[in-house]
C-alpha cells in the first residue's frame, strides 16, 4: 500500500484525495461490515466479491452506533449531505478505525467500494485468496469523487459475434470495476437475432443461426463455413438485467429498425418488401456492410414489433431499463421507392419522402414507448425526416448529429465512430489482428472530449454522456473482444467519469503511470488486453483481410 506521498493509482481519477498520509488501517479477519439503510447491493458485492479474494469473513456489525466502531468497514447512504450527489461518495481511511464509504445514494456507495478495491491492491481483482500474499494495508487518506456524466456506456454487439451469457455478466463486472454505469446490448441484426421472444419462436428457431460467416472485413475472400449462432433465453436475459441492476448499471436493449433487419425478415419473411423480392429466400446475413432488405412499413410489420417489445419491456424493467434503444440507422431506401405498398403509405400519410417514412415508423415507437412510460433513443440517423419529440440521440457518425440533436433540445448521448469505436485498430503496425478504421490509440481515447466546443450552456447541458461502441463482426470470441476493449476501455471510463482538462492539457503521461499498476488488475481479472508493447503472437491474425482508413479520423 502508498505510504506518505507516494502517488495513489486511482482509475478513473477521482475528484479529490487527500493523502495519503502516513497512518495505517489493516483489515484482518477481525473486521467488521456495517451496512446502512440503501447499501445492500454493496455489501452483497463486498462480501461475494472481495471479501473471498482477501480472506476475510467481513462478520456483521452490530454497534449501536458504527462509528464508534474501531476495525470496521462502514457503508452510509447520507441524503442529507447537499454535497453527494446520487453517485457520489466520500471514502475515509483512519488509523485504528477503519473505512467509511459515505454515498449520496446506493450508487454513491457502490462506486466507493469500487475505489476500496483498488486502494486494496491488485490481489483484490482475483476471486480467491492468495497463499502467502501481501498483508494488507490501506493508508490513511481521504477520497471524495463524482461522476461528470450520468450516462457512461459501452455498447456490445452481440448479433454479429454472440457472447455467452457468462461473458456478458463478465463485462458487466468490468464496466463496474471502471465505474461505467450504461450497458447497451446490441441484440438483433442482419447477422443474428439473439433475444427469445415466446410469441414469435422463429426469430430466434431462424434467425438465431447462420449456415457459415465471413472471416475477416466483408472484403476478405475467406469464409468460416462452421454453421454459427445462439441467442438469450428469456431466463438469461432476467439473469443479466438483475446482475447489472445490483452493480448499478442500467441496460438498454437493442431492436434494431427498419433496418438491420434480414434475420427477422428470415424467420418472418412477410415482415419484409414482398413486393419487390422474394424474402422466403432469404436467410441471416453471413457477410459484414450495409444490407438492402429492411422492413416493410406496414401495419403487421408494426403490430408484430409492438409484440416484440411488449415481451422486451417485461424483460427490461423500467427501474433499469427507462431507455429502449430503436436503431434507426443505414436503413436503405431503395426498396420502399420500388415498393407499391411502400408508396401507398407514403401517399396515405402525406408524406414528402421515403426519409420521412422511416422518421413515421421511428415516431410511432416513440410514442408507443412513452405511453409506457419509457424513452426511445436512436442512431443519428433518425434525425433524418424529423425527430421524434422525446426521443434521444446516440451521435455515431461524428459530432454533427448530436450538436443538431442538442441544440434543438433532445438529449445525445456522444458516440462518434471516428473517436470511440473500439473495434477500429489501436495501431498502425502490420501486427494488428483484422485492422480497421482508423487508428485510435489509448491516448486518442484519453484525449476525446464528448461535449464539442461552440455548444450554448442550454444545448451542453443536453448532452447526457458518452459511450464507447464494440461492433463484432471481426471479434469471433471473448479475446478478441478483451484485445479490442483493453485497455481503451480504461482510457474512455476516466474521460466520462473524472473531471479533466481540455484534451491537450490533459496528463497522460499520469494516466500511463497509472496503468502500470492497472494492468496488474487486468491481469488478476483474466482480461486479454493489448500489451503496451503490441499484440502477443497468438493476437496476431496474419493474411485474415481488415479495411484499414489512414490518416487522422475527420471531426464531423
Amino acid at each position: 500500500m502508498p505510504l506518505e506521498g507516494t502517488p495513489v493509482n486511482l482509475l478513473p481519477a477521482p475528484s479529490s484525495l487527500d493523502g495519503p498520509h502516513r497512518g495505517e488501517f489493516a483489515p484482518d479477519t477481525n473486521t467488521t461490515l456495517y451496512a446502512g439503510p440503501g447499501t445492500e447491493t454493496t455489501e452483497r458485492w463486498l462480501r461475494s466479491t472481495l471479501a473471498p479474494a482477501l480472506g476475510l469473513p467481513l462478520a456483521q456489525g452490530t454497534a449501536e452506533d458504527p462509528t464508534r466502531a474501531s476495525n470496521a468497514i462502514r457503508l452510509v447512504v447520507d441524503e442529507r449531505d447537499a454535497t453527494l450527489g446520487p453517485e457520489a461518495y466520500r471514502l475515509r481511511i483512519r488509523p485504528g478505525w477503519g473505512v467509511e464509504i459515505r454515498g449520496g445514494g446506493g450508487a454513491g456507495v457502490f462506486w466507493g467500494a469500487q475505489t476500496l478495491r483498488q486502494l486494496l491492491g491488485p490481489s483484490a481483482f482475483r476471486q480467491a485468496e492468495l497463499a502467502g500474499g501481501p498483508s494488507l494495508r490501506l493508508a490513511e487518506q481521504t477520497v471524495e469523487d463524482r461522476p461528470r456524466f450520468s450516462w457512461r456506456g459501452l455498447m456490445l454487439d452481440v448479433a454479429r459475434h454472440f457472447t455467452h451469457k457468462t461473458d456478458v455478466l463478465r463485462y458487466l463486472d468490468l464496466l463496474a470495476a471502471h465505474k461505467l454505469n450504461v450497458f447497451h446490448f446490441h441484440l438483433t441484426d442482419d447477422q443474428g437475432w439473439r433475444i427469445e421472444i415466446k410469441r414469435y419462436p422463429k426469430l430466434t428457431e431462424v434467425g438465431a443461426w447462420r449456415a457459415r460467416t465471413k472471416w475477416g472485413h466483408r472484403f476478405s475472400d475467406l469464409w468460416d463455413e462452421k454453421p454459427y449462432g445462439g441467442y438469450y433465453t428469456q431466463d438469461d436475459i432476467r439473469e443479466i438485467v438483475a446482475y447489472a441492476a445490483e452493480r448499478h448499471i442500467a441496460v438498454v436493449p437493442e431492436i434494431d429498425i427498419p433496418g438491420h433487419s434480414q434475420a427477422a425478415i428470415a424467420a418472418y419473411p412477410e415482415l419484409g418488401n414482398t413486393d419487390v423480392i422474394d424474402t422466403t429466400a432469404l436467410s441471416p446475413w453471413e457477410t459484414w456492410g450495409i444490407n438492402p432488405n429492411v422492413l416493410a412499413p406496414t401495419d403487421h410489420t408494426i403490430r408484430f414489433y409492438e409484440g416484440v417489445l411488449e415481451e422486451v419491456l417485461e424483460l427490461f424493467p423500467v427501474e433499469t431499463s427507462p431507455f429502449i434503444h430503436m436503431g434507426g440507422d443505414e436503413c436503405p431506401k431503395d426498396q420502399w421507392k420500388q415498393s407499391p405498398t411502400a408508396q401507398a403509405r407514403i401517399a396515405e400519410l402525406g408524406l414528402a419522402d421515403e426519409d420521412a417514412l422511416q422518421s413515421w415508423m421511428i415516431r410511432h415507437f416513440d410514442g408507443w414507448l412513452t405511453a409506457r412510460g419509457r424513452r426511445l433513443i436512436g442512431w443519428d440517423e433518425i434525425l433524418e425526416g424529423g425527430l421524434a419529440a422525446g426521443a434521444t440521440v446516440s451521435s455515431w457518425r461524428g459530432y454533427a448529429g448530436g450538436i443538431t440533436a442538442a441544440e434543438a433540445g433532445h438529449d445525445v448521448v456522444m458516440c462518434p465512430e471516428q473517436q470511440v469505436y473500439l473495434d477500429h485498430r489501436q495501431d498502425g503496425g502490420p501486427d494488428e489482428p483484422m485492422p480497421i478504421g482508423y487508428v485510435r490509440t489509448l491516448e486518442d481515447i484519453y484525449r476525446f472530449e464528448p461535449v464539442p466546443p461552440g455548444l450554448t450552456p442550454e444545448a451542453a447541458a443536453h448532452i447526457i454522456g458518452t459511450q464507447a461502441n464494440v461492433w463484432t463482426e471481426v471479434m469471433q470470441d471473448r479475446s478478441r473482444v478483451d484485445y479490442q476493449v483493453f485497455p481503451r476501455l480504461v482510457a474512455f471510463a476516466e474521460v466520462a467519469w473524472s473531471a479533466l482538462p481540455a484534451p491537450a492539457a490533459r496528463d497522460f503521461e499520469d494516466f500511463e503511470r497509472r496503468m502500470v499498476e492497472h494492468y496488474q488488475r487486468l491481469d488478476a481479472l483474466g482480461v486479454d488486453y493489448r500489451p503496451p508493447g503490441g499484440p502477443l503472437p497468438w493476437q496476431r491474425r496474419p493474411g485474415v483481410k481488415g479495411f484499414p482508413r489512414e490518416g487522422a479520423p475527420p471531426t464531423v
